[in-house]
């Protein structure tokens, strides 16, 4: 890689909506050091609309976002131009010399009101509503006609995002007709094809390399306006060019998540058996859509039934556009949301019928018996599934006794030591493994020098000891062997990249699979050589031995027929299904809203842990991840959609010290049959139904008050002022 002298930033729209009149950048060019400047103008044919890579539900096409604004301006953060000077300086000094003429629109920030299409954020589209479908199973109206209890409420999860350690950085170098981006993650093989139709470059020019980054959780490695700005420019100088996003450029430009506001109601008999459940969810999708947003309504939608039996269930969707930074997907994305929406009425509906919330939901989990279950077809863009193996009671129960959820739950509303105690359920069943496919190829080199490529990426998630530990096992080698290679585009024919909690799942069936290969390839050349007929062989431990004869010397190792290559590759169109239950016991100051979470247990069946320890890890990560976004986080906007929270310091995260009692249980009682491995997603289990426990802790906690928790975050701000209306009633 040439040395990187020059370096980019981005000129990002200061205003929510505004219409673009004018944007001068003569000082720009002319300040010192300054080696480029682009605007809309200067793409030519490469300005064409970042595609949609999942989720392209119906009507979204019309709202795509384009990499810089050409004549209006939809968020604050929006791409204008590009300057690209010899160092970040210069760069940052010119780009403040490139004035724009703003031609201020109303801007509308609440999806509510959104709705109305008083503003409209795309006139071309004539409505704010980006799209609106119904799913259904069963027949939820006769449920509701004929049930003796109902209750309908209306629940809200905020604004918040992943915030990885790193920011998103690209080094991108044109040279001897060859396209080289660093910085790349995620999903590299889809961002090379869409880099490629916008520059009209043939894929094999172009070379995506992932580095080790500091998290991902779905918001790093999506196509942003940069993943094109970027490489473009390197083209068009002909030299390296390096950019850095910093961290208040992260606030306001890589995706923002979770905002759903969800009407709720559900249908039951007065023993708590559900007969049907009700919603609508309204999603804001930000100013635009982008390559995976579409994925967390659709998902909150699918996932509101979750590991219950309810067999009558309806739900409209509904995702509106505002001037606000586009959305798209955050560890656990549709799920975190559904679950507190639904764990929320639940334990409203148990306090109405007198009835104890752990009773009600081991009532109403669906039991071993009845699975497989179908859900039925509630998203537009797959087909029917249906929930796997497990025992969702079981797990339940796990989470009942680890947390001593029978002693605690008396003490629900007590003061003690000044601080009232609560303690929550949530229980969830959760997605893994997409497909379609993953590839993984193996070399052998020599004694004790296998190579594994994979099209998986690694954002930290321990996927090169994973993946090693599938190899040696399949082939019965020592561990040490295998150097595991990853992240480039180069490395494998094609690759769907990591999220869905997929890499062990699928990438790890596709090593699994080239395995399989190498053996027979390694027995087909033991069997030229040595002139025995292939039948006759067997391999065992990187060995190749004569059947008849177990006394025979090894017809070949391993090492001996190197070089030896193998691919392979797993196709599947089934999903995997984890399933737990959360348990959070909290206390909270009634005076100032303060909450300690007191101790929070997690149980998740993964169906097979490849590597116990990196599954721990995960479980424990995801949970302070969300802990965090249910008291923590919030991505806050005034009227004119300017971003309130935009620095870490209006941004709240976790320290070590805040939530420092997690206990996490990871469950093998129900291996996955759709996957040579067993495994199911292990990722996102530990998030999803954080949000629930939490809320339903603390409003056990305050239950005496009169506070009724209907929205997240239960920050110490919101609980006074909710703890203040309810004296105030």
């Amino acid at each position: 890689m040439r040395p990187c002298r020059h370096r980019p930033a981005v000129v990002r729209s200061t205003v929510a909506h505004a219409g673009l009149a004018r944007i001068d950048t003569t000082a720009a060019v002319r300040s010192p050091g300054v080696v480029l400047v682009l605007t809309s103008a200067d793409l030519g044919a490469v300005a064409m609309p970042i595609p949609i890579r999942l989720a392209p539900l119906p009507g979204f096409e019309r709202y795509l976002q384009w990499p810089l604004a050409a004549d209006r301006v939809r968020y604050v953060g929006e791409p204008v131009a590009l300057v690209v000077a010899e160092d970040r300086y210069a760069a940052e000094d010119a780009a403040a010399r490139v004035m724009v003429d703003y031609e201020p629109l109303d801007a509308v920030v609440d999806p509510r009101e959104a709705l109305a299409d008083r503003v409209l954020v795309h006139d071309a589209s004539g409505t704010n509503v980006a799209t609106r479908y119904r799913v259904a199973r069963g027949d939820a109206d006769g449920a509701f006609a004929s049930a003796p209890y109902t209750r309908r409420e209306t629940f809200r999860c905020h604004r918040h995002s992943g915030v990885p350690l790193e920011t998103r950085g690209l080094v991108a170098t044109w040279a001897s007709g060859k396209l080289t981006v660093l910085g790349a993650t995620k999903v590299t093989f889809f961002n090379r094809r869409a880099l490629a139709r916008m520059l009209a470059l043939d894929e094999t020019s172009i070379e995506l390399i992932e580095v080790d980054v500091g998290g991902s959780f779905g918001v790093r490695g999506e196509f942003y306006p940069e993943d094109l700005l970027i490489p473009l420019a390197a083209m068009r100088l002909g030299r390296p060019v390096k950019w850095i996003e910093d961290r208040r450029e992260s606030f306001v430009a890589t995706n923002h998540s979770r905002e759903i506001v969800c009407e709720l109601e559900i249908a039951a008999h007065t023993d708590g058996t559900i007969l049907g459940l009700r919603g609508r969810v309204l999603a804001d999708m930000g100013a635009y859509v982008r390559t995976n947003g579409g994925v967390v309504p659709a998902k909150a939608a699918q996932f509101l039934p979750g590991p219950y039996r309810i067999a009558n269930f309806t739900c409209e969707v509904a995702a509106v556009v505002t001037n606000k930074t586009p959305t798209g997907t955050y560890r656990g994305p549709g799920r975190f949301e559904a679950n507190f929406f639904r764990e929320r009425l639940l334990d409203l509906m148990a306090a109405d019928l007198g009835l104890d919330p752990a009773e009600v939901r081991l009532r109403n989990l669906i039991t071993s018996a009845e699975l497989p279950w179908s859900i039925g077809a509630l998203v537009p863009y797959e087909a029917s599934g249906a929930y796997d193996g497990g025992d969702y009671g079981a797990a339940l129960r796990r989470a009942l006794e680890a947390s001593d959820y029978a002693r605690l739950a008396k003490d629900n509303g007590r003061l003690i030591d000044g601080r009232m105690h609560g303690v929550g359920i949530g229980c969830f069943v959760e997605s893994s493994g997409a497909g379609p496919a993953e590839t993984a190829r193996i070399v052998v080199r020599g004694l004790g020098r296998v190579e594994l490529s994979s099209g998986c990426a690694s954002s930290g998630q321990g996927h090169e000891t994973v993946m090693a530990q599938i190899l040696a096992d399949e082939l019965g080698v020592p561990f040490e062997w295998i150097t595991v290679f990853h992240g480039s585009t180069n490395l494998v024919a094609e690759g769907w990249g990591t999220y869905h909690s997929r890499a062990v799942v699928v990438g790890g069936s596709a090593v699994a699979a080239a395995a399989t290969v190498l053996k027979k390839q390694l027995v087909a050349v033991a069997a030229e050589r040595s002139g025995l007929d292939e039948r006759a062989l067997d391999y065992r431990d990187g060995v190749v031995y004569r059947l008849d004869d177990a006394a025979a010397p090894p017809v070949l190792a391993l090492a001996d027929a190197a070089p030896l290559e193998a691919t392979g590759k797993f196709t599947t169109t089934a999903l995997t299904y984890t399933y737990g239950a959360h348990v959070a016991h909290v206390a909270v100051d009634p005076e100032t809203g303060a909450t300690d979470v007191v101790k929070l247990v997690t149980v998740e069946d993964v169906g097979r842990a490849i590597n116990p320890a990196l599954v721990h890890g995960q479980a424990l990560g995801s949970a302070v991840q969300g802990l965090s976004g249910a008291f923590l986080e919030e991505l806050v906007y005034d009227e004119t959609g300017q971003l309130l929270t935009g620095t870490l310091a209006d941004y709240a995260l976790p320290t070590a010290a805040d939530f420092p009692s997690i206990e996490s249980i990871t469950l093998e009682d129900a291996p996955s049959t759709s996957n040579p491995l067993g495994a199911k997603g292990a990722g996102e289990g530990g998030i999803v139904a954080t949000g629930a426990a939490a809320a339903n802790a603390v409003a056990a906690a305050l239950a005496a008050t009169g506070v009724i928790i209907r929205e997240l975050p239960l920050s110490a701000r919101n609980l006074a002022q909710h703890l203040a209306d309810a004296k105030a009633r």
